[in-house]
């Protein structure tokens, strides 16, 4: 999964990049002030979130993630980009996906999902 970054003025410029790895966060960015900032965003703590597509089952009220998932990518670049004057976009991996049968997985489709961005292939085929 990897973010890109524009100022909030100049939608359509893309001035940095986060990748997340699996393990951590790659980012770049020309402009060491953009590069400064993105290392804030993605900071290796802890962050808070509020939001519903993120909630695990029967959880309800903001909640915490730690750092490294998926889910915690996902919350920072949405929680702590704006504190930054960013705007960004999500861009999923190029690499073709298969869809999900939940009757032959023993995953959630979320760890599903996080399991082949940080393996970064396709997903088995069953």
């Amino acid at each position: 999964m990897r973010a890109e970054f524009s100022r909030e003025a100049e939608p359509d410029a893309i001035v940095g990049s986060a990748t997340w790895t699996g393990s951590g966060v790659e980012i770049e960015a020309e402009d060491p002030k953009v590069r400064r900032a993105l290392g804030r965003v993605y900071r290796h703590t802890s962050v808070l979130f509020d939001a519903p597509s993120l909630r695990s089952a029967g959880q309800a009220g903001p909640g915490l993630l730690a750092p490294g998932t998926l889910r915690w990518f996902l919350a920072c670049t949405g929680a702590r980009s704006r504190a930054e004057k960013l705007a960004f976009r999500l861009v999923p991996n190029a690499a073709p996906r298969m869809g999900w049968d939940p009757a032959g997985a023993y995953r959630t489709f979320a760890q599903q999902v996080e399991r082949e961005e940080r393996l970064g292939r396709q997903p088995e085929s069953r």
